[in-house]
């Protein structure tokens, strides 16, 4: 289900039931998008308001020859003026919005269907962003992780993201192993990946709703976290490095799910 999709059917809901949602954790009311696929995917997602756009010329120029309808008028900038905005090292691509943070829904809102990708302190906004754009790709119902240990979603995790953070929605908890028991309550298999553990997953009888829970480079899973999931299972790797970047190992465990879900 698309962000903006989702979004929609909440209006409706949050008119009969108290408002359960937990806003995206910001330091302010501004998310920061960056980036040709970032900004577009924000222009073309109801769900989300753009207060302001400041672009190039000649990106102005490509978003006219593309079709793509600002919802705000455009203010023209100098690339040098945008590269200000910004770390050294981001690509703007003449184009930087601000916008509103998109609503997170409550995990009683996540569809009781296909995958999802559970995120245990994953901080690292690049590889929160490249699981996100997997995510996309493999139709991921949603991503859950905490409000706190986790990265902000704008800026470099936008950018990362490459649009995603518009397609995906993103369910920011309190505490991820009630979050976790939650969704075994719906009926989710809770599969947590862990290079020590005894069952491969591509060997794994594996059914959705399925939710494959992740933990951050280094430490890995947490203790309770592990604890909570119904199995543990690595990814056998042939080659003399027998682990892989958080992102990478999301998506090779969305791969192999996908070939093995019932």
């Amino acid at each position: 289900m698309r962000v903006g999709d989702w979004h929609s059917k909440a209006r409706s809901r949050r008119a009969r039931a108290p408002r359960r949602e937990l806003r995206q954790k910001r330091r302010d009311d501004t998310v920061i998008l960056y980036g040709w696929h970032t900004v577009t995917a924000a222009l073309a997602n109801p769900a989300r308001r753009i207060r302001k756009v400041m672009a190039t010329e000649n990106a102005v120029r490509r978003l006219a020859e593309a079709g793509i309808a600002l919802r705000v008028a455009p203010e023209l900038v100098r690339p040098d003026a945008l590269a200000a905005r910004l770390t050294p090292d981001a690509v703007h691509q003449g184009l930087i919005a601000e916008a509103d943070p998109l609503p997170s829904p409550a995990i009683e809102d996540v569809a009781g269907s296909g995958i999802v990708l559970v995120l245990d302190q994953i901080t690292d906004p690049h590889n929160v962003g490249a699981i996100l754009r997997t995510a996309a790709a493999f139709a991921v119902t949603a991503i859950v992780t905490t409000a706190r240990h986790s990265p902000e979603a704008t800026g470099v995790l936008a950018k990362s993201a490459s649009g995603a953070l518009e397609l995906v929605p993103i369910v920011l908890v309190q505490n991820l192993a009630r979050a976790l028991a939650a969704l075994r309550e719906r009926g989710f298999y809770l599969v947590g990946l862990d290079s020590d553990a005894t069952d491969d997953l591509a060997a794994s009888e594996l059914h959705t709703p399925l939710a494959l829970v992740l933990g951050a480079e280094g430490k890995g899973l947490r203790q309770l976290t592990g604890a909570t999931c119904d199995r543990l299972a690595r990814l056998d790797l042939p080659g003399a490095i027998k682990s892989l970047n958080v992102s990478n190992a999301a998506a090779l465990a969305l791969y192999i799910a996908s070939r093995g879900g019932t």
